[in-house]
């Protein structure tokens, strides 16, 4: 039996042809984090390393899935897309691609969910990042804020 998340990913697999590619996994997830995971082989450049475009692929693809899951976990119907997003890469990633979604240092389910019920559309700020050797600096990292937009 799948999980939520588990599904999520299947989902995203099979409607983004890039993540399919990318060979795009479930890593792990709980009620604060989402975090997927991809081979270095399929996201490789012409270096050895990861690729800068599978890196911020993966910690958008990331960090939809957080505001998705929790949409779907709720109940509700919704597109959700990047309205805006910065990244930084600050080191190469020679192994294995691994991104970690959580929210934003001030953001807050229960502010994005009453937005959302009363106007229909609500934005919530995600902080992705890719680990690193040196566990106190991420190899990169993502701010984006997300937008759900109610289908009914």
């Amino acid at each position: 039996m799948s999980t939520p998340a588990q599904t999520l990913i299947q989902f995203i697999r099979d409607e983004i042809p890039l993540a399919h590619s990318m060979d795009l996994q479930l890593h792990s997830h709980d009620d604060n984090h989402i975090a997927i995971a991809a081979p270095l082989k399929p996201n490789i450049n012409d270096k050895g390393c990861a690729f800068g475009g599978s890196l911020v692929s993966l910690m958008t693809l990331s960090g939809w899935s957080l505001v998705e899951l929790e949409l779907r976990k709720r109940g509700f119907d919704c597109d959700v897309f990047v309205a805006e997003s910065t990244v930084h890469y600050l080191a190469p990633v020679w192994e294995d691609l691994l991104s970690e979604a959580r929210l934003g240092p001030h953001a807050d389910w229960n502010a994005f969910f009453h937005t959302l019920n009363a106007r229909g559309r609500a934005r919530i700020e995600v902080a992705c990042q890719v680990p690193s050797e040196n566990p106190d600096k991420p190899a990169a990292t993502l701010s984006a804020r997300f937008v759900a937009k109610r289908r009914d």
